[in-house]
């Protein structure tokens, strides 16, 4: 009987067990048929069979040293006092070594224990200590013994096995056939990456992810071309091939748009099993079967198809090779910062990580479906249950890593105010010393202060202005972080303003025309110090927030400002003049500002900060980079601010 969960009911937990049991009683998830395949192509392939020595290696007794070969009841007595000597070629033979030992021979003489001499009587070899049997010999089957068992059924090939294996007499071996997982990928709007791009057009790259998810977890992609939006294509594409592959993927149209044509095609042409999962993001993925073959349907949105894929197909790729799924290794650590979540949802929650002392620190980065770059950036994901409506700040967090345990203690955690140099600084560092990472997350200059003052971070950027004294960074510093030992150190001198569309359509001159009906603002979030310059600034001029539209919308950072300009969603935003240059944009200077690091002295001898430091004091390329970007002073670039 037909049975249909509709969009967004079901919880994780059941929708997985729904999903493989369903599965499993149609005797779909039996591991793959064997095939035939030569030794020296199966790295990575999984074995169907237990593999069995056929010869032993060696299979002669063999001279492990560059000697001679004796018998060593021959070498009795042998001392100082009482060399012994052996004729060669009737009691020594030489032996390189791997050579077969000589008929009767048993033992090997290494070549740097014996004493050549030629007589009348012929050549000899002199030694003066007796040789132990079997000395320097391999014997036959000393690494394999025939019948021995080289590797088990359903083990992943290494490059050492492919040695054993070849060693233990097997040309040809049975493996698991490599499951075939057919990709689908829709969209009208959707395009491959060579066309030429035109407005309403998106880069077509979710189906990239997954072709090289399935060749990591050994299966065989194969990838159709670009289906548009059109219900009888789909059901076509998916009834041709159905019989050829053991898995359809169907990327976008699972959600309940008008044009959202997966679950229709599932229904017509087979059974659709659950529609919609309770987790967020990835909530729309569809599970089905047509003609006796899984199907899935994946949502559009990058992070939650990631997200999907690897929760309802990674399972079936596993079980398919006869292998027990891998489990993402998990880091305990404690939340930066309060986060709130949707109750009824489980939320993957992506986080940057860092060892601050002796703790592990996990910082939220961008929640959105669809920031890829999220999941670029992210170390880990945070699970964060239905029934909960977040997490508080402080909160022990179980870490779900997409780095290694020893990537994550080798980062650098950088928190506060956003600056484009922190990325060519993260990237000067990785040339310099591939070992060490610096990972930012910009949560303002307020933000970066209490990450310090509660040992969150080894860095933090600043740019705060006291209004009273002028003076930037020092102020706050005595004021929130008293009696903590740290350098501030600058990094630039930058100019902030108000970026506009090329050629400033509508003639906006400064923050008095953010009072006018036609302007749109957009902000950064509050406790950076952008939004306090923006503020001070607004004050100064007595303009009341309440009058400016869009002053609610919030950005992270300077670039999310610009990339806000430019596409139309904002007329202005405050933002650095490096940001305005990368996106084309015209820019009207508000303020020259101080950008520093704030740097605890309990981090600033460690090597990874030593390596940060010496970039910006020494690397003079470092410093050309910055200046390229435009809008940077960097004359007192590494200079000591201020210590307490």
């Amino acid at each position: 009987m037909q049975r249909d969960i509709y969009l967004e009911t079901t919880p994780l937990k059941e929708a997985i067990s729904v999903w493989l049991n369903r599965l499993n009683s149609e005797d779909l998830l039996k591991p793959t048929e064997a095939e035939i395949i030569d030794v020296r192509h199966s790295y990575k392939r999984v074995t169907a069979e237990a593999i069995i020595a056929r010869i032993s290696s060696p299979f002669f007794h063999s001279s492990a040293m560059d000697g001679y070969a004796v018998r060593f009841k021959d070498t009795f007595g042998a001392s100082e006092k009482n060399p012994i000597r052996l004729k060669i070629g009737e009691d020594a033979f030489y032996v390189d070594t791997g050579d077969p030992l000589p008929e009767g021979c048993n033992a090997v003489v290494m070549i740097e224990d014996i004493n050549y001499l030629k007589t009348d009587k012929g050549e000899f070899i002199e030694i003066i200590h007796p040789a132990a049997p079997w000395q320097h010999v391999r014997v036959i089957g000393e690494d394999i013994v025939a019948t021995e068992l080289i590797v088990p059924e359903n083990h992943v090939i290494r490059a050492i096995d492919i040695g054993a294996i070849l060693s233990g007499g097997h040309i040809n071996i049975k493996v698991r056939r490599m499951p075939k997982v057919l990709i689908i990928p829709t969209g009208s709007e959707i395009v491959e990456p060579e066309s030429k791009l035109e407005k309403g057009n998106i880069i077509e790259f979710n189906s990239r992810i997954f072709e090289n998810l399935l060749l990591e977890w050994g299966a065989k992609p194969i990838r159709y071309s670009i289906v548009p939006d059109d219900l009888n294509e789909l059901k076509r594409v998916v009834m041709e091939n159905v019989d050829k592959v053991d898995l359809i993927v169907i990327n976008a149209g699972s959600s309940a748009g008008s044009e959202d044509f997966t679950p229709q095609v599932v229904k017509e042409v087979g059974e659709m099993i659950l529609h919609g999962v309770s987790i967020k993001p990835g909530g729309p993925v569809l599970l089905g079967i047509v003609k006796g073959k899984p199907v899935v349907g994946i949502p559009g949105y990058p992070v939650s198809a990631y997200i999907t894929f690897d929760l309802f197909v990674k399972p079936l790729i596993f079980k398919w090779l006869g292998m027990e799924e891998k489990k993402k290794e998990v880091l305990k650590a404690k939340m930066s910062r309060q986060v709130a979540s949707v109750l009824g949802k489980e939320e993957f929650l992506r986080v940057k990580v860092g060892k601050v002392g002796d703790n592990f620190i996990a910082t939220p980065i961008s929640r959105g479906a669809g920031v890829l770059m999220s999941l670029v950036r992210a170390d880990g994901f945070v699970r964060i249950p239905a029934m909960s409506e977040g997490l508080g700040s402080g909160a022990q967090v179980d870490v779900e890593l997409l780095r290694t345990k020893e990537e994550i203690e080798n980062t650098i955690v950088c928190i506060g105010s956003h600056d484009n140099t922190l990325d060519l600084l993260a990237n000067m560092l990785k040339i310099k010393n591939p070992k060490y990472s610096l990972s930012s997350a910009h949560v303002g200059s307020m933000g970066g202060l209490i990450a310090i003052k509660r040992g969150e971070a080894h860095i933090a950027g600043t740019h705060l202005l006291d209004e009273e004294t002028g003076e930037y960074n020092v102020p706050f510093i005595k004021k929130i972080l008293p009696g903590i030992s740290l350098f501030l150190i600058n990094l630039v001198y930058r100019e902030q303003g108000l970026v506009v569309l090329k050629g400033n359509p509508k003639n906006i001159k400064g923050f008095e025309d953010l009072t006018r009906d036609d302007v749109t603002f957009v902000n950064r979030q509050g406790g950076s110090g952008t939004r306090l310059l923006t503020d001070k600034c607004l004050r100064e001029l007595g303009i009341q927030t309440n009058v400016i539209k869009g002053y609610e919308r919030e950005e992270y950072t300077h670039m999310g400002v610009a990339s806000a300009v430019l596409t139309g969603v904002a007329d202005t935003g405050l933002a650095i003049l490096s940001a305005a240059n990368a996106l084309g944009l015209d820019f009207i200077p508000v303020a020259r500002e101080r950008y520093d690091l704030i740097i605890p002295k309990t981090f600033y001898d460690t090597e990874m900060i030593k390596e940060v430091l010496y970039i910006i004091t020494e690397d003079k390329k470092f410093k050309e980079s910055v200046v390229k970007l435009g809008g940077y002073d960097v004359s007192d670039m590494g200079k000591i601010i201020y210590e307490s």
